[in-house]
Parts: C-alpha cells; sequence; structure tokens
C-alpha cells in the first residue's frame, strides 16, 4: 500500500534514486525524485517500483549522518531505522542509498544460471556505452547519415534550449533535421513536452513521419479528443493528458478556449512548420502569428521550419526572426539595414572562400566590419594567402547576424542528387467520346479543391489506363510508384488493371491501418514484390519509395508543392537513377494545360522550384480557369494559355534570380564553424560498426522467449511464440520482422531498426537490469587453482541529477566488475574460462547447501570490492569531471568571445551555459556506487572442502 512520505525505487529507472511518495490518488500515486528533479505518476496496481526498505546490517545516510541499521520499527506506515545510537525516519534518507540485494541473493543459495550474469553486464556495458554517445536517441532512426542534416542536428541538439529556423530548400529534409533535434532533446532529457503546431493537410505526415523515423508516439489533437478528455477528468485541461502532442492550427482557430489551454499547458518544445505563412507586420499580425508568438514566449525550445526564401517577403523573414529571439529582432528597420550589410558580405565570403582577390570595394566593406578589431585589419592587406583568408573567413563568419538562428542548405552547394527525365505522353482526345470528356472535366474540378471533392471514378475505358499498361510492359524490370489525388481513385484504378494486366500491384492509402500500409509497401520493396505501387496523395506523404526510379503522374494536382512531394517520394540523396517522371494527358485537356504550366511555365519536372508557392498564388486562380476553359473545347484560351506560361516563366525567372542574387554565404557557411558541427557524423562512424551488438540483442531477447529466425541477409523474425513475460514491449501483434541494418530499414519501412535505444530494446534492457535475473550467480571453473574461490562483483556508478542536464553524457549508469579472492586480493584481470562457461549449463549446483560458508565469506570479499570500486569510481568521477569542464569551459569561452562581436549572442544564453555548468561540476562529484550483480566462482575441489 503507498502513503505519502514512504520511500520507494523505481526498477525501471534506477539511477533516479530513492523516490517520495507524494499523493495517493484512487489507482493513481505520484512520486518525486528530488534529486533528479522528476515526478512520475505510476498507475498503483502497475507501477514499476519496489519499497526502499533496509535491513539491520545495512548502511544507511540522511541528515548528513550515516550509520549501519540495528533494527527497524514501523510507526504509523513510515520506517524508522537505529543503529549505533542513532535515528532516520524514512523520510529523512538521501536520495541516493545502496539497495542491492544481489548479495542476499547470492549467499541464501538463490542464484541464477552465469551466462545470465554475463548477459545482465553486457546489458549494463552496452547502456552505458550508447547512453554516451551523442547519438543516443537517434542510433535507432530511419534516416540516412546525409552530412549536411547530421551537421544541423548536432549543432541545433547542443543548444540550451535550441531556438532556431530550419530554412533548407525543398528537398533536403528539414522535417527530418526537426525530427532529429526534438530526439535528441527527449532522449537527453532535455525536453519531456513536446508541441507540434501544424497547417492541417501536414498533421497525418508529420505523424508517420515521427513513429517510422523516429520511434515517437505523438497524439494527434482535435475537438473530439478535447471534449472526451474533458467529460473523463472533471473538466482539466485536455492537453495536459499527453506529453507528446501534435494539433492543426485550423483546429485552434475556431476554439479561442483551445487555444487559451494549449498555452497554458506548458511546454518544453514547440515544432511550428510552414512558419511563412504566420502572417506579421509591424502594424498587426494574424491570430496564427499571435498564438506562435505567445507560446514561443513561453516555451524554452523553438524550432521554426519554412523553405521560403528571405526575399519573398523580408519582413516576413524579420517576423519568423522576432519569435525566436524578440530582443535581438526588435526593430524591423535595424534588421533590413543588417541584412543589406550582410548581403554586401555574402559575396566577400565567396571569394575569400574560393582563394580569388578582393577588389577595393570589398577590402572597405572589411574594414567597416572589422571596425575597432585591429588585428583582422591588418590582416586584410594578406588576403591572398590560404591562411590568412580562412581567418578572416571566421571571422566574418561569427560576425553573422542570424548565423546562430538561422540554418540553411541549398540543393546545389548539398548535391548527389539524381537528374529528373520528364516524359509527357500525349494521348489522342479523338479517344474520348462527350460522355468520357465530361467525366474527366468533373475530375479535373473535383482535383482542384483543397481537400478533393468526392467522386467515383471509373477508369475501364479511360486513355490514361492503356498508357499504364504499355509502360509497364516497355520496362519490364523496373517497378513503378502512381500517385493520384484520392483513395477513390486508387481503388479504381485496381479495379480496371485487375482485367486488362496480371502485373503486381500494390495499394497505398489513408483508408488502410498502418500495419497493412507497411506490408503493402514492404511487397512494393521487394525485389519480387509488386512491380506497381498505387498511392493517393495523402497515403504517399512522408514515404521512402527511392528504390524506384519511376513515377506516374495519374492526375495533375494545382499545387506546385504537392507535385514536389510526390516526386520527392523518389528525387532524394542517395538515389541511384535518373528519376523519370511519366504525365500521360489527354492533349488540350484541363490535365495538359497544367502540366504545361509546370513543365515549360516553372520546370517543375527537371528542378526543384523554391518559389512554387509564390507563383500559385499569383497566377493560380487565372490557370484553374483556363484549365476548365481548354476542357470544355475553347480552343481560343491557346493564345491565352501562351501568354500565361510566358508571364510564368518570366516571374520564375525574375524570382530565382532574386533567391540566387540574395543568397547568403555566410549564413551557409556559418555551420561549419559550429565546434559540433561533426559531432553527429563522428558519432555515427563508430555506432554503426559493432560487430557484437547484433548478436547481442538476439541473446537479450531469446532470453525472454523470443525466437530469432534468420529470414534474409540482415534480417530477422523475433517470434514471441514462448515468450516468458507480458512486459516485454513490441510483440502484442505476434513475430516482428526487424533489421540490424541500416540500408535495409532506409529501404524497407516496415522493419525495425534495433539499436540500443529503440523502444523495443530499451524495454527489453530495463526490464532485464530492473529485475533480479542474473543478478546472483555461482559457477565452477575447472581452470581455477585448487582451493580457490572468487567474488564478482557488479558495482553501478549513477550520477543522480536533473534530466534537464543531461548529466550522463559524462557519467551514464557505468557498471564496472571488481573480483577479489578470499584473502580479499583484487583479480584484477580474471574472466571465466571458455570452457567453464560451456559446462556451466550441465551441472547442477545445488547452492542452497553452501550458504553457510557463503555467508562467512561473501560479506568480507564484498566490502573489499566496495573499497576496491569506489575507488575506482573516485577516478572515473575525476575523468568525467574533466571532461566536463574542458567541453564545458571551451562553449562557454567561444560563447564570451562570440558575443563581443556578434549582437545574436545574449546575455542570457552566456548565463544559461554558465548556470549548467556549475550545475554539472556540482552534480558528477555526488555520483554514487550501487551494487548490482555478484558472482561466485570456485574450483572444482573447493565444493569438496566444504
Amino acid at each position: 500500500m503507498f502513503q505519502p512520505g514512504q520511500r520507494w525505487i523505481s526498477t525501471a529507472e534506477p539511477e533516479l534514486g530513492l523516490g517520495t511518495v507524494l499523493r495517493v490518488e484512487g489507482r493513481g500515486v505520484q512520486v518525486l525524485f528530488a534529486k533528479a528533479g522528476v515526478l512520475r505518476p505510476y498507475a498503483t496496481e502497475s507501477a514499476p517500483l519496489v519499497r526502499a526498505e533496509f535491513r539491520a546490517g545495512q548502511r544507511v545516510a540522511g541528515k548528513g549522518i550515516a550509520f549501519l541499521v540495528e533494527r527497524v520499527e514501523e510507526r504509523e506506515g513510515l520506517f524508522v531505522y537505529r543503529g549505533e545510537g542513532r535515528e532516520l525516519e524514512e523520510g529523512q534518507l538521501d536520495d541516493e542509498q545502496s539497495v542491492s540485494q544481489a548479495d542476499d541473493r547470492l549467499v541464501g543459495g538463490r542464484t541464477d544460471p552465469a551466462d545470465r550474469f554475463d548477459l545482465r553486464l553486457e546489458a549494463l556495458q552496452r547502456r552505458a556505452q550508447a547512453r554516451r554517445s551523442p547519438t543516443w536517441g537517434l542510433e535507432s532512426a530511419r534516416i540516412g547519415l546525409v552530412p549536411h542534416q547530421l551537421r544541423v542536428a548536432g549543432i541545433a541538439s547542443a543548444r540550451r534550449p535550441p531556438r532556431v529556423l530550419l530554412a533548407d530548400e525543398v528537398g533536403l529534409g528539414k522535417t527530418i533535421e526537426a525530427g532529429m533535434i526534438l530526439a535528441r532533446q527527449l532522449a537527453a532529457g532535455r525536453a519531456n513536452r513536446v508541441l507540434l503546431l501544424l497547417p492541417e493537410t501536414l498533421v497525418y505526415q508529420w505523424f508517420v513521419e515521427l513513429l517510422r523515423r523516429f520511434n515517437l508516439s505523438f497524439s494527434i489533437f482535435d475537438e473530439e479528443r478535447c471534449e472526451a478528455i474533458e467529460q473523463a477528468s472533471d473538466g482539466r485541461n485536455p492537453f495536459e493528458d499527453e506529453q507528446l502532442v501534435i494539433a492543426d492550427f485550423a483546429f485552434l482557430s475556431q476554439s479561442p478556449k483551445r487555444a487559451r489551454q494549449l498555452v497554458d499547458a506548458g511546454w518544453d518544445l514547440l515544432v511550428v512548420d510552414e512558419a511563412h505563412h504566420l502572417e506579421w507586420s509591424p502594424e498587426a499580425a494574424s491570430p496564427r502569428y499571435a498564438l506562435v508568438e505567445e507560446l514561443a514566449a513561453a516555451t524554452p525550445g523553438v524550432i521554426l521550419l519554412t523553405a521560403t526564401p528571405e526575399q519573398l517577403g523580408r519582413a516576413g523573414h524579420f517576423a519568423r526572426l522576432r519569435l525566436l529571439d524578440p530582443q535581438r529582432y526588435g526593430d524591423l528597420d535595424t534588421y533590413l539595414a543588417e541584412a543589406d550589410s550582410f548581403g554586401e558580405l555574402s559575396d566577400v565570403a565567396s571569394v575569400l572562400s574560393e582563394g580569388g582577390a578582393l577588389t577595393a570595394d570589398q577590402r572597405t566593406a572589411l574594414t567597416r566590419r572589422f571596425t575597432g578589431d585591429r588585428e583582422m585589419i591588418a590582416l586584410l592587406n594578406k588576403a591572398e594567402d590560404p591562411k590568412i583568408a580562412r581567418d578572416l573567413l571566421a571571422a566574418l563568419i561569427d560576425r553573422h547576424g542570424t548565423g546562430r538562428a538561422m540554418f540553411r542548405n541549398r540543393r546545389a552547394g548539398i548535391g548527389g542528387f539524381p537528374r529528373r527525365v520528364p516524359d509527357i505522353i500525349l494521348l489522342d482526345p479523338l479517344d474520348l467520346d462527350p460522355a468520357r470528356r465530361d467525366t474527366m472535366l468533373a475530375e479535373f474540378r473535383a482535383d482542384c479543391q483543397q481537400p478533393p471533392a468526392l467522386i467515383e471514378p471509373d477508369y475501364a475505358d479511360d486513355p490514361r489506363l492503356e498508357a499504364l499498361i504499355n509502360l509497364l510492359d516497355e520496362h519490364p524490370a523496373d517497378k513503378f510508384l502512381l500517385i493520384c489525388r484520392t483513395q477513390a481513385k486508387v481503388l479504381a484504378i485496381e479495379e480496371a488493371l485487375r482485367t486488362r494486366s496480371g502485373v503486381g500491384v500494390a495499394r497505398f492509402h489513408e483508408g488502410l491501418g498502418i500495419v497493412q500500409r507497411d506490408r503493402n509497401a514492404a511487397f512494393f520493396a521487394q525485389p519480387d514484390g509488386a512491380r506497381l505501387l498505387l498511392c493517393s496523395e495523402i497515403g504517399s506523404e512522408g514515404r521512402n519509395f527511392q528504390f524506384a526510379h519511376r513515377l506516374i503522374m495519374w492526375d495533375m494536382p494545382l499545387d506546385p508543392d504537392l507535385v514536389e512531394q510526390r516526386i520527392g517520394r523518389l528525387d532524394r540523396i542517395g538515389q541511384k537513377h535518373d528519376i523519370v517522371i511519366h504525365v500521360p494527358v489527354i492533349d488540350q485537356s484541363a490535365q495538359h494545360v497544367l502540366a504545361r504550366w509546370f513543365d515549360e511555365g516553372l520546370d517543375a519536372f527537371r528542378h526543384s522550384p523554391a518559389d512554387g508557392r509564390e507563383l500559385l498564388r499569383r497566377f493560380g486562380p487565372l490557370l484553374a480557369n483556363l484549365a476548365d476553359e481548354h476542357a470544355r473545347g475553347d480552343d481560343d484560351r491557346d493564345q491565352e494559355l501562351d501568354a500565361l506560361i510566358a508571364e510564368t516563366r518570366a516571374a520564375h525567372e525574375e524570382l530565382s534570380a532574386l533567391i540566387h542574387a540574395g543568397r547568403d554565404h555566410l549564413l551557409e557557411l556559418a555551420a561549419t564553424r559550429d565546434p559540433h558541427a561533426d559531432d553527429l557524423t563522428r558519432a555515427f562512424a563508430v555506432d554503426d560498426v559493432d560487430p557484437g551488438r547484433d548478436a547481442f540483442l538476439q541473446r537479450l531477447f531469446e532470453n525472454y522467449g523470443v525466437h530469432a529466425e534468420e529470414l534474409a541477409r540482415d534480417i530477422v523474425l523475433l517470434d514471441p511464440q514462448y515468450l516468458s513475460t507480458d512486459g516485454l514491449e513490441g510483440f502484442g501483434d505476434g513475430p516482428v520482422s526487424v533489421t540490424f541494418s541500416r540500408d535495409v530499414a532506409l529501404s524497407r519501412e516496415d522493419l525495425p531498426l534495433l539499436r540500443m535505444d529503440h523502444p523495443m530494446v530499451h524495454a527489453a534492457v530495463d526490464l532485464l537490469v530492473s529485475s533480479e535475473q542474473g543478478n546472483a550467480a555461482f559457477m565452477v571453473d575447472d581452470t581455477l587453482p585448487v582451493r580457490t574461490a572468487l567474488l564478482q562483483a557488479v558495482f553501478v556508478l549513477e550520477c543522480v541529477a536533473d534530466r534537464t542536464l543531461d548529466a550522463e553524457r559524462f557519467i551514464p549508469p557505468t557498471p564496472m566488475v571488481v573480483s577479489v579472492d578470499t584473502r580479499l586480493t583484487e583479480r584484477a584481470h580474471f574472466v571465466p574460462s571458455e570452457v567453464a562457461m560451456r559446462r556451466a549449463p550441465d551441472r547442477n549446483i545445488e547452492v542452497a547447501r553452501y550458504r553457510k560458508f557463503l555467508s562467512k565469506l561473501v560479506p568480507p570479499m564484498l566490502e573489499r570490492a566496495e573499497d576496491l570500486a569506489d575507488a575506482r569510481g573516485e577516478v572515473l568521477k575525476y575523468e568525467a569531471i574533466e571532461a566536463a569542464q574542458l567541453e564545458m569551459d571551451a562553449e562557454y569561452s567561444r560563447l564570451i568571445a562570440l558575443r563581443a562581436v556578434n549582437p545574436s549572442i545574449s546575455e542570457a544564453e552566456v548565463t544559461r551555459v554558465a548556470a549548467e555548468r556549475a550545475a554539472i561540476l556540482a552534480a558528477l562529484p555526488e555520483a554514487r556506487m550501487r551494487l548490482d550483480a555478484v558472482r561466485f566462482v570456485v574450483s572444482p575441489d573447493f565444493l569438496a572442502l566444504r
């Protein structure tokens, strides 16, 4: 029974130390882990908690005193410990106590097989190694190791907290970058509550992306869900019901009450996509902007995403920056003047980076920029020297205005993208009877609506079907991805194909469940699987089909962003083939008009237009009207269409020139100077090459009765037929196919990538180390000298600190093995022999028979082991403190230096780093040892002597 004031330990998170029961309400209990700064709610019937109960002979500490317990009393439901003339009530205990019962199990003869001890030890070691890495939270993410994405995520994840604008061009992975940042923040404990605020059309895409790529399960909130929570919980704030929340602007715009509740709920990290739609001017702000502004002011971490270039609205760009730092970006005119000066210096940066010669005007501009810095001005006369040029460029980057708040990468600068090859297939309009022409016009009009209007298509005699069949026949070795606007179209195309072709077909649309979509996508990905995947617009969002390189545009959306999204399913970094975009259209039809506008006006089938949304705003209504008139047979509109295409092309060229001319080279170079730019790249290079990890993971699951069967190279089926516990996550639907290969995971999105931070693995490790399994073992080693007995003790060094400090990057729960013999001499290099480990399962030793001599030998041996472990722990703590000082002193010094020349570095940011440094250096020395496991190893004759 739980009672306020009692001390309990989380078996899932023992590193949190002793928790205190704050309140018990109904079927729930709240436990405060004060030193870690964590408040956990639990269900009373399933809480992973054990009572912190100490027995006579154990040492307790609290209120500045420590003593050996001589007796334990109970007073009003709370323990009172007495010993050495002193007394401590349960609530007065320090948060850190040694509570292991491994030695009790050994002395009592309740031991496990020797290999369970080794499995437990390896789990502790691998968890510590993984937790220390900068990739923790990202190891199992289904992401390609793309340098610019890793660089952005590495830099932003190291910010305290991250407040950044991700402004990469279309197709460079802003969503992936944002997902990596928030996954790292969550895994490191720097954020617990995350809000994604999105346009309604992007809600599902983000939900799928975060779940499939990052194993993050967000909850989508709408009015219906909020009402249900309020009715079930006496009207409490519904947004406090979940930690990871997705909400759309449309839903909140319709309900000021929900918007107020959203702000009041409190968040650690806010992510806003399509931030360029947040309208602002010095005179007024849109309701959406006002909502984000209020949230951003109250939320430590903020990530804004936009692909719209600054040159298409500098006031709007300023508005986004002021959401991140309203003090730094408080005046529009000041910002515009500063931006103009950096635009001039962007050309200088290009010259310096390319080793060119500076003009007189450029030297003058640099002199103005370095006013007051004699050292930099003196270097201008030697700018032709490559080393001097690098120093000047570095100084320019450090002074860059928005370099710390904003990241922008360009496709041209990244490289590695495939070539796009359009194939517009013109179909004879004479093949259409009047009824079919009217049907296609109705389809076009439905497609132009957002969302598309509901129609019931029939493609049995549609000319596009014949074109589709011809393509499949002409390229028998290739896979085709066909995307159309709606689920109804997918079903109609499949029905029409069924009687005309025997090609293997898979479906992918929003009407299918997530599991079925995964299965269909996997069928398409298999070399001998479906050759054609039929996708609806929404069903294809967030998916990666880059193993295919032929795309069929069954219809044409009016929005250029949707066209780009379709092509983006295949046009990705790492695509090994040219992408062929097949566009079957009836000559002189509405779809033909759209295809011509995209092809001749935007060149969208060959390149990714950064100005597509702006061009749609300018020309979309006229384009839709002309397309509609063409479909009705009004041939007199040809000249108007040609004029529209010419005007679109001219506007596109003008905007493209503005974008290129306004390219901020300094901004693109800024990330390369950050000390965290290569953290993730280096860490992944180590983490992805671990020959023993895959075998360990299979042993880990087999420990619970989950059989591992190899299905193909790098693909394993985990079958829980003989699962020994209900506490293991991930097997609710039966067997699970998994992979240990990142390449396979990228091509097969139905296969989880198993790493130490994957939820299935994380749960399995936690289940193991929070239980008694493997924490006491007894074995015989034939290779030991006669009359030899050894105690192997596993201690875990743990630092209990506020989780937001991420102290575990310096001291994760770190296991160490100490071996001592009966003479209390350390056997530093002892490891049981392979022969002993092989024979151990066949030896049936009744350990309980030897309790008497174990009770005499183990306590002094364990006490000696504790002394040795404490000494070794002091060394580890010293090394961790030294590493923390080195890292944080360097970061603090760099911020101080940057603040002297760059107004983007605020005093608050410097103060936060200084405060974190002080807190970390105060917490690390307080790390304490905890006994986790023991194994008694004897020579064969030793038992005979007893």
